[in-house]
């Protein structure tokens, strides 16, 4: 049998049909094609796709349906960020409009309170990061004894951002017996090995490559100087149309860029770890409804955000991790429309760039390795009095200094 060309190959409940007609939802998109008959069939799944391709609705179809088909037990749903977890969140709503299903949102920097009373309804699915949800098995006041579908999105990320040990206690309350998917950008080894403890002969699925940039992003570089990027950036919104998507590195810095573009006339916002809650939501349903056009970010929304709207992506800041500009920049071109990344590059940004540069290209790093060949060969000038030049090694060591300071 070839792959499903239409939702209604996958026999799924006249329910969850109905909200996927509602959605608009006619074709599978190639990882929803590959995802969702072996998760129905009840297989494990370790799936890797480039982002903006489906991934969400590859599992939250399936674990809806996994709800319906079954009349007791839960389903859990892990993401890294609070943003992940809220556009995991509303495609579960919107696919179980019609059933009924009880569903909770535990995350940290909402009101405990608030999140007590929605357990109490007995939920059947839950969609948290892992830090709130621990909180609440440590407490009692969530049982997980019969979830029997688990779903782990952005593995990679969370284990880049330490819940490595909590998703280990999470699992200790889950029975041994359920059906688990595993969504990753990268397959490092320690993914690997989760996979290998934690997951049952899962079935691998990859679409596209998932350390390269989407071919429908144009992407430019601008080499510039520190105090040159904010003119730049000024002109580059003038030039351009459409919303726009601002990456910084820090929280501080993004609150003082949107502040500056805000009294320049250009309508901005930002969104950083360190909103409360419903600020940040507010923050990107405004921007959603496109009642401002530049969004200030920090990383904390490089994966999870999906707008479609979004025409332009500008890394004002390179980011720490060269696997977030690969998410950074698919927050453009979402499902198959085009858009634009420009990369401003300083000069202390170089080891940054050349590391981005051997993910999308890995033949990058042979270039590297010739060059420290080269490197190696050449001799220390010499002052004409014979002596070595120290001067010139101290004062490279001094700039090291100084730009590690910087960064």
């Amino acid at each position: 049998m070839g792959s499903p060309t239409t939702f209604n190959d996958f026999a799924l409940d006249e329910k969850l049909q109905k909200s996927l007609r509602v959605m608009n939802y006619k074709t599978p998109t190639p990882i929803q094609a590959q995802a969702i008959p072996l998760a129905l069939k009840g297989r494990d799944v370790m799936g890797s796709a480039q982002t903006g391709t489906g991934k969400t609705a590859a599992f939250a179809i399936p674990l809806v349906q996994h709800i319906l088909s079954n009349k007791t037990g839960s389903a859990l749903v892990l993401t890294p960020t609070r943003e992940l977890g809220k556009q995991v969140m509303d495609v579960i709503h919107q696919l179980s409009r019609t059933s009924g299903i009880q569903t909770t949102f535990l995350i940290g920097g909402e009101s405990m309170g608030k999140q007590l009373k929605q357990l109490e309804r007995k939920p059947r699915i839950i969609v948290g990061t892992p830090g709130r949800i621990n909180d609440h098995l440590e407490r009692g006041t969530l049982k997980l004894a019969d979830c029997g579908f688990l779903v782990l999105d952005e593995t990679d990320r969370m284990l880049d951002m330490g819940f490595a040990i909590q998703l280990e206690r999470i699992f200790k309350f889950m029975p041994n017996k359920r059906q688990s998917l595993m969504f990753s950008a990268t397959l490092p080894k320690n993914i690997i090995q989760m996979a290998q403890k934690y997951l049952n002969n899962p079935e691998r699925i990859a679409v596209g490559s998932t350390v390269k940039p989407a071919k429908n992003i144009k992407q430019s570089v601008i080499k510039l100087k520190d105090e040159e990027k904010y003119p730049e950036l000024v002109q580059q919104l003038e030039n351009r149309k459409g919303s726009v998507i601002v990456f910084v590195k820090t929280k501080r810095g993004a609150d003082r860029l949107a502040k500056r573009l805000d009294k320049e006339g250009f309508k901005s916002e930002p969104i950083h770890g360190d909103l409360k809650q419903n600020k940040r939501d507010r923050v990107i349903k405004n921007y959603r409804d496109s009642k401002f056009r530049i969004l200030v970010a920090t990383d904390v929304a490089a994966r999870g955000l999906d707008i479609p709207h979004i025409a332009h992506v500008v890394n004002y800041d390179l980011p720490q991790v060269p696997e977030d500009y690969i998410h950074r920049i698919g927050r453009t071109a979402r499902a198959g429309a085009s858009g634009e990344a420009v990369c401003f590059l300083s000069p202390k940004d170089g080891r940054k760039w050349h590391a981005i540069e051997c993910l999308i290209s890995p033949e990058k790093e042979g270039e590297k390795g010739q060059n420290n060949d080269q490197d190696k060969k050449r001799k220390p000038r010499k002052r004409p009095n014979g002596k070595k030049n120290r001067w010139s090694f101290t004062k490279k060591k001094k700039q090291r200094q100084k730009a590690k300071k910087v960064a």
